[in-house]
């Protein structure tokens, strides 16, 4: 079982910028792709990025490409989502997830373990 606290969300203006963090818990993090997805209200959850075990590749949705940078630290059980130039646009609550099959997976029901999402607001 995998354990995923997500952190580091908030109120940013719109051009601004924000780092999430997901922390794991267990031993296996290093083994698991591990993905960031986002919900904004009325709409269904969205890929946004995907890290692979060894961060050695990524994939992005079109909507972040060029904005978001997804990295990860196993030694610290850690994936990061770096936001910058945000916009309103990019207002939801994000998720991480993790991936035991370890594919660069972009649909929700890929992913075995979810965190409890955190809330990022871009006011314009």
């Amino acid at each position: 079982q995998v354990q995923l606290v997500e952190s580091g969300g908030g109120l940013v203006q719109a051009g601004g910028s924000l780092r999430l963090s997901c922390v794991a818990s267990g031993r296996t993090f290093s083994s698991y792709a591990m993905g960031w997805f986002r919900q904004a209200p009325g709409k269904e959850r969205e890929f946004v990025a995907v890290i692979r075990w060894d961060g050695g590749r990524t994939y992005y949705a079109d909507s972040v490409k060029g904005r978001f940078a997804i990295s990860r630290d196993n030694a610290k059980n850690t994936v990061y989502l770096q936001m910058n130039s945000l916009k309103p646009e990019d207002t939801a609550v994000y998720y991480c997830a993790a991936d035991r099959s370890n594919g660069l997976a972009l649909t929700s029901y890929e992913y075995d373990y979810w965190g409890q999402g955190t809330q990022v607001t871009v006011s314009s």
